[in-house]
């Protein structure tokens, strides 16, 4: 049998393993020198009864990934998810090792991330389209009335969950973790300046794409349309700028810093996951049509339109 090519992306997977062993390493080395080290990560925990399980199964199984042992990326991304879970669940019971409970969680996902691309070659990512997901355009059918009534009951659900309830669970935990930051006194009044300016900007998105482009923003029910109309003249998705910039001010007035690094978060996975997978159906659908688009107006940044609407396209 050959020997598969190796790529590289898993290079880079391999070459965070790496990483991943020498920094585990030091940290350890960290909590048998630095008291405060310990506490912080490690809390009352017996940092030898610790050691003797995350050394072999974190430590040296992330160096043996990084050597290209499938078999160890799969033990070492496993106990780093066992060792985060269980760690979060300590954190929250006895309020210490909140630092802790941080990092090995970033390391969970990161771990899990690379264990993908060693495994397949890539980071999965089809199965966040599938099921209620799924691209479908909207019922052609429906009128746009019914279009924006179904947006606004959308967005009532969809803020209602990712900027309302997951923020507060996010601050609670930061707060139980004893991880909290303190924020200036004006961080109030300007985090609920920038949330209204955001939530008009996606409002207003959601309205022309529901009255102009026949569909609705959720991906069972897209629009019929390419839309290039209202803040789509300058920005090609202003309703996802909208988002992240809602979930910074939702952090700011609850002064929460883990709630502004989840919206950062959410902005790296629908720039690097959804935005492809999205772009992608608009050009299978609208061709040329989104191709010039998407030459002409940038993703995040706006700017005045090289040239003028074309009104088939409206």
């Amino acid at each position: 049998m050959g020997v598969e090519p190796v790529t590289e992306l898993v290079r880079w997977a391999r070459a965070y393993f790496g990483v991943q062993a020498v920094a585990g390493a030091c940290w350890w080395v960290a909590v048998f020198m630095s008291p405060a080290v310990r506490e912080a990560t490690l809390g009352n925990l017996d940092p030898i009864t610790v050691a003797i399980l995350d050394i072999p199964l974190f430590v040296i199984a992330s160096a043996m990934a990084a050597a290209g042992v499938r078999a160890a990326a799969v033990v070492g991304a496993g106990w780093t998810c066992a060792v985060a879970i269980g760690m979060a669940v300590y954190a929250t019971v006895t309020t210490e090792a909140g630092w802790g409970v941080l990092t090995m969680g970033a390391a969970a996902g990161a771990s899990l991330a690379s264990l993908g691309v060693i495994l397949r070659g890539r980071v999965p990512t089809s199965w966040i389209i599938r099921g209620p997901f799924a691209f479908r355009p909207a019922t052609v059918r429906s009128s746009a009335a019914i279009h924006v009534l179904s947006t606004f009951g959308q967005i009532v659900l969809f803020w209602g969950f990712f900027l309302a309830m997951i923020p507060l669970g996010i601050a609670f935990f930061e707060q139980r973790w004893a991880v909290a930051i303190p924020f200036p006194s004006v961080a109030g009044p300007v985090g609920v300046g920038v949330l209204v300016l955001a939530s008009a900007l996606g409002i207003w998105s959601a309205v022309v794409m529901s009255a102009v482009g026949n569909g609705t923003p959720l991906p069972a029910a897209m629009p019929n349309r390419l839309v290039i109309a209202g803040p789509y003249r300058w920005i090609r998705n202003p309703m996802a700028v909208a988002g992240i910039v809602q979930g910074a001010a939702v952090g700011i007035i609850l002064q929460s810093w883990l709630v502004i690094a989840y919206a950062v978060v959410g902005s790296l996975v629908w720039n690097y996951v959804v935005r492809p997978l999205e772009e992608a159906d608009l050009l299978d659908r609208f061709g040329e049509d989104f191709e010039r688009y998407r030459d002409r107006v940038r993703c995040w940044v706006p700017r005045m339109p090289k040239a003028p609407r074309s009104p088939s396209l409206l």
